[in-house]
């Protein structure tokens, strides 16, 4: 892949998610069709005709690549260039009127991701990142905070759809780093946590089970802005794994002894 081409593909993510995000705020006014997936995991008819957007517009410009959705969509997904997609991240926080909730989207290219972008419309807030270009939200650069201890850190989380019957809810986690950071969020939107991290508005975040759209377009954002992503246990992160721990890179040892401990 040329830097030219990237640039193509960032371009195009820009202003997809933008279009879609417009989509979105125009109808975050309206009464919402509310489905449910699980006890706790909700589905609007938003989120299916955002998706219903964003894949024909990839597949209208790049026929041959692949797309993984959160809305049941796998298409050509062994395909060298796959779109990872959340059509709406935050579902909850958008049913309920509460203004969190973003749109994101990153490309796959052989198994690596190297473009995202993550699109809030209700602050008008673009992050974006291309492999080896640096991290930006809107035209400026970004870069992750330098606060180097956990008592003095702002941290975030999310808990799992399966809190109600998985022991491993994260609950136990939020006690313990309520107890020994500056103090501890919970927004909602795994997108943004991770674009929050990215920017220094939070210096460390941590989650189980997330999805792959939950996180592929963060991910990047997060390291393009110098920071550090794992697991729990401090090894490889895996967009398809069950954990992420996201930090400026400065607290990163201690929040993983926080974990394993």
């Amino acid at each position: 892949m040329t830097l030219g081409s990237l640039s193509e593909y960032s371009q195009f993510l820009k202003k997809l998610t933008r279009r879609v995000g417009d989509f979105l705020i125009k109808g975050n006014h309206n009464r919402k069709t509310v489905q449910y997936k699980g006890v706790v995991d909700l589905v609007t008819q938003y989120d299916t005709q955002s998706q219903t957007f964003i894949v024909r517009e990839i597949e209208r410009r790049y026929p041959e690549h692949g797309i993984l959705s959160e809305e049941n969509v796998a298409k050509n997904t062994k395909s060298g260039m796959k779109w990872i997609v959340d059509p709406l991240d935050g579902t909850t926080n958008f049913a309920h009127g509460l203004p969190i909730w973003s749109v994101s989207i990153a490309l796959e290219y052989n198994g690596r991701i190297v473009a995202g972008v993550v699109y809030d419309p209700t602050r008008e807030e673009l992050f974006s990142a291309e492999s080896g270009n640096g991290a930006y939200l809107n035209n400026s650069r970004i870069s992750v905070s330098q606060t180097g201890e956990l008592d003095k850190a702002l941290l975030v989380t999310g808990f799992p759809y399966d809190i109600r019957k998985n022991k491993d809810n994260n609950i136990d986690n939020f006690k313990k780093f309520a107890l020994c950071s500056q103090a501890v969020r919970r927004l909602g939107s795994a997108a943004l946590d991770l674009c929050y991290t990215a920017s220094g508005r939070f210096d460390g975040y941590w989650e189980y089970r997330l999805s792959p759209w939950d996180q592929a377009a963060g991910m990047l954002i997060l390291q393009e802005a110098g920071g550090k992503i794992t697991d729990f246990q401090g090894g490889q992160f895996s967009i398809y794994g069950d954990q992420v721990l996201a930090t400026n890179g400065l607290i990163h040892k201690q929040m993983v002894h926080v974990l394993r401990h």
